[in-house]
């Protein structure tokens, strides 16, 4: 269940991850800088769900 709800959570802060780089993109002069560091968060997130969805199957 710990693995679970960790991966729950995990989905949920790539979500939130998703909407900021969204909010982010829709402003006008937005940092590309910080847009990209959102963006390589997102992914090492989406890695690490992947791993852990392959580790419980």
């Amino acid at each position: 269940m710990a693995m679970n709800s960790h991966l729950d959570e995990l989905e949920r802060r790539h979500q939130a991850l998703e909407r900021e780089i969204e909010e982010a993109i829709a402003h006008p002069g937005s940092d590309d800088l910080e847009i990209s560091e959102l963006k390589k968060r997102k992914l090492r997130l989406k890695d690490e769900i992947t791993r852990l969805k392959t580790t419980l199957h």
